[in-house]
């Protein structure tokens, strides 16, 4: 017991350590945790002994992370999804997994004889990391934006393939129909069970203990042990029991409250988990180091091949088919599970699990890295793409609203398209339809490029930070250029470069610049600005006034007002 506190105590230590050193160095903390372990294990200083312990108490880790992922996914934003990220799914996914099964079978990894290395590094090759996407797109504020929600709903369809590959994985040895019907039964029954539950059962039995947060979390954790215990009974694993509690769970009004409360508990045994993973990790040798290459390889060009394709044939554009390809180049933390039940249950070999735990090292690293650079990235690589005869939408047929190749012809031009321009076409749209008629819109959005196209808006395909896009929407003929998009979300340029593009181009219109900062206010004007709009001013006012009114108690009349001004819009971005 003693030898087991100890070990725990050197692990946390180790993966405390590393982590705040990757926090410095903005890499992933999983990858610090990899490292501490290796560095703990026997293939570093060995000073971790009990391994076996460590690895019994991670595998808690486990199974509380698959029933966090299982919280966060919503199944009814998968119901919803679009075309794109179906398609993209179907292909990234499924065509990615047979490519890879029969490279790897190819390559010399076994597929039967009770060993599925080709099968298990095809499906880790098909998955990418959500821990090291979403961290890197909510700090580069891209989320929100279409690549960003294309790579998000391909990644919980990713996480909803592997859901069937559990199911699976216990009939492995056994692929008869008569067994695979057994799983299926299997796993319907108890998907059948856990929804029934928390659909009748769980709520009231939630309410009644509402006002107790421990009775809260203790309540969550002992639904994803029971759900798992019932999926042990099945035959199924335990951790697709906690994944399936998890889903079972994640529409409900206290999923977001049992979310935040397991959360540090859910942190504290992954950390364990991924340093006992790193454990595992064997010394690079040089046959390790040229296989994990050639699997690092793989990855990255079947992603590349497999997701930008569809999304190009969807007609996407080539900006929109080429960032969620570079943001799934890597290997997820969900393939380092994967690997490590088939070595549990001895369905794969260490040589496979450590090619692919030190893959997942490399990768880490340099998508980490793509990713932050990935707007660069792409504007050097949509030249090359055109030569080689693929075609943008700046390149699509002319239409009644678009400028056939020859700029937009318009008065007013507005530089770039997010939410405040769109509530600006939206206000023309109501109190300026005469006014509305001179406007066209220059943005690289596909959907943005569609949707104003529909609405009979003049709208130019393009990138704003490139002046041979700004020379070709016209610029130099417009009265007035209005930039609306703040530093934070413009992408290869600052206002201030744009700005000096824009008055290059055209030194006589009118241009109108936003700025967060107010410093930034004195020195865009000295750049040859005529307004600056500085949002928060307004805001700030609104909010007054709601103080005011608050004060007041006529608070409900301002709020009617507001009322007033939301009812019908029809926004192009809601």
């Amino acid at each position: 017991m003693h030898q087991l506190l100890h070990d725990i105590a050197l692990c946390i230590i180790a993966a405390w350590a590393l982590g705040v050193a990757a926090q410095f160095l903005r890499q992933p903390v999983i990858l610090a945790y990899l490292i501490g372990g290796f560095a703990l294990g026997p293939s570093g200083f060995s000073l971790v002994h009990g391994q076996e312990s460590v690895a019994t108490i991670s595998e808690l880790g486990l199974i509380f992370l698959l029933f966090m992922i299982g919280l966060e996914i919503d199944l009814k934003k998968i119901v919803s999804a679009g075309s794109a990220i179906l398609v993209t799914a179907a292909s990234q996914i499924l065509a990615g997994c047979a490519l890879g099964v029969a490279c790897f079978w190819l390559l010399g990894f076994p597929l039967t004889g009770g060993k599925w290395d080709a099968l298990y590094l095809g499906i880790a090759a098909a998955l990418s990391s959500t821990v090291i996407i979403v961290k890197v797109l909510y700090d580069k504020r891209e989320l929100d934006t279409l690549p960003g929600r294309v790579t998000l709903g391909l990644l919980v369809l990713q996480d909803l393939f592997v859901i069937l590959f559990l199911a699976v994985q216990p009939s492995l040895d056994d692929l008869q129909a008569s067994a695979l019907l057994l799983s299926l039964l299997r796993v319907i029954a108890l998907v059948a069970t856990a929804l029934v539950a928390s659909r009748f059962l769980l709520p009231p039995l939630f309410r009644s203990v509402a006002r107790l947060p421990e009775l809260v979390l203790v309540g969550a954790i002992a639904w994803c042990f029971i759900v798992g215990e019932l999926a042990a009974q099945l035959q199924l694993s335990r951790e697709m029991g906690a994944l399936i509690a998890g889903v079972s769970i994640s529409t409900f009004p206290y999923a977001l409250d049992v979310t935040a409360k397991v959360t540090s508990l859910r942190d504290f045994f992954v950390t364990l988990f991924f340093v006992g993973l790193g454990m595992t990790i064997p010394v690079p040798d040089g046959p390790l180091i040229l296989w994990a290459a050639a699997f690092a390889s793989f990855v990255i060009v079947s992603r590349i091949a497999l997701t930008f394709t569809p999304l190009y044939f969807l007609k996407t554009g080539l900006r929109a088919s080429l960032l969620p390809a570079i943001n799934l180049s890597q290997v997820s933390e969900f393939s380092l599970v994967v690997l490590a039940l088939g070595l549990e249950k001895n369905q794969v070999t260490p040589e496979s699990k450590g090619m692919v735990s030190f893959a997942f090292v490399v990768l880490a690293t340099l998508s980490t890295f793509a990713m932050m650079k990935s707007d660069r990235l792409t504007r050097a690589a949509i030249p090359w793409l055109k030569r080689a005869g693929l075609r943008d939408l700046d390149e699509a047929p002319a239409t009644a609203t678009d400028d056939g190749g020859h700029g937009a012809n318009a008065r007013i031009l507005l530089i770039g398209f997010f939410r405040t321009a769109s509530s600006l076409l939206e206000e023309l749209r109501r109190t300026r339809q005469a006014l509305l008629g001179d406007v066209a819109v220059v943005d690289f959005n596909p959907q943005v490029h569609a949707t104003l196209r529909e609405r009979g808006v003049k709208v130019v395909y393009g990138d704003i930070s490139q002046p041979e896009t700004l020379l070709h929407a016209g610029v130099g003929r417009a009265e007035i250029l209005v930039c609306t998009i703040p530093d934070t979300l413009l992408k290869g340029t600052t206002n201030l470069k744009l700005l000096r593009h824009l008055r290059e181009l055209n030194p006589a219109a009118k241009i109108v610049m936003v700025a967060e900062v107010l410093s930034e206010v004195p020195a865009l004007y000295a750049a040859g600005a005529d307004y600056v709009s500085v949002a928060r001013l307004d805001e700030a006012a609104d909010l007054c006034e709601v103080l005011q009114a608050a004060d007041c108690d006529l608070l409900d009349e301002k709020r009617a007002r507001l009322d007033v001004r939301l009812a019908n819009r029809a926004e192009v971005l809601p």
